[in-house]
């Protein structure tokens, strides 16, 4: 049996499957990786636009960056990877990106470890959350504190309520679908080995070898696999 047969296999029969997924799986939808040379993230310094420090000593500089990001990624489309994933219902998704199209594409049950660009919340921490603006700086109507991006920064913890929720998804876990990720960043690249060791089987697919040691491996674009793994 090949790779992409025997993960087929165990996807379909699956009763609790989850994806993990990271920047891979939008970037052949034009979104940049933090990784990437030519990004967004190589034109500035992260200190001083993803962090609490830099938020403090200039928030209408941040505000704008990331109402910029926002504009720059309008034009962006779920493709055929995060389709792939949106149709399989009883799939729980836990991403590190901040970009929605996991749900643009349909997508439930997702989990956004690293927070998302299409909400802001109130950095005073009062629990105020909305839709995000592309305004400028402005603040929260139920206490006044700044309202920012709600993405979670250098020096920030992840948010204890989707860490839960997530540590939970991957313990129980039967399948594992770990798509495009360096799984170098943790905690979050730790819930592999979460799943891993509660007896789910793995299913990397990445567009280079992870050699993660267990499951299997499918290199390539997420877009042209992930379909032919639901088919």
């Amino acid at each position: 049996m090949t790779d992409i047969s025997t993960a087929k296999a165990w996807l379909a029969e699956a009763r609790h499957p989850v994806s993990f997924s990271g920047a891979g799986l939008s970037a052949e939808s034009g979104i940049a990786t933090f990784r990437d040379p030519d990004g967004v993230w190589a034109e500035i310094d992260p200190e001083q636009m993803a962090s609490p420090h830099g938020f403090s000593s200039d928030p209408e500089r941040v505000v704008a960056w990331y109402n910029a990001r926002r504009r720059a990624n309008e034009g962006a489309k779920p493709n055929p990877a995060h389709l792939a994933l949106s149709s399989q219902s009883h799939m729980i998704h836990i991403t590190q990106n901040v970009d929605g199209l996991l749900e643009a594409a349909g997508a439930t049950n997702v989990l956004h470890l690293h927070g998302t660009l299409t909400r802001d919340r109130c950095h005073a921490g009062c629990g105020y959350a909305v839709a995000a603006t592309k305004t400028g700086l402005y603040h929260c109507p139920e206490c006044g504190g700044a309202m920012r991006p709600d993405v979670v920064w250098f020096g920030e913890m992840l948010a204890g309520s989707v860490v839960r929720a997530a540590e939970t998804a991957a313990y129980g876990a039967d399948v594992m679908l770990v798509v495009g990720t360096s799984a170098v960043v943790y905690p979050a690249a730790g819930l592999i080995e979460m799943a891993y060791r509660s007896g789910a089987k793995i299913v990397v697919v990445n567009q280079e070898p992870l050699d993660l040691g267990v499951g299997v491996e499918l290199i390539g674009n997420a877009g042209d696999i992930l379909p032919d793994l639901f088919t």
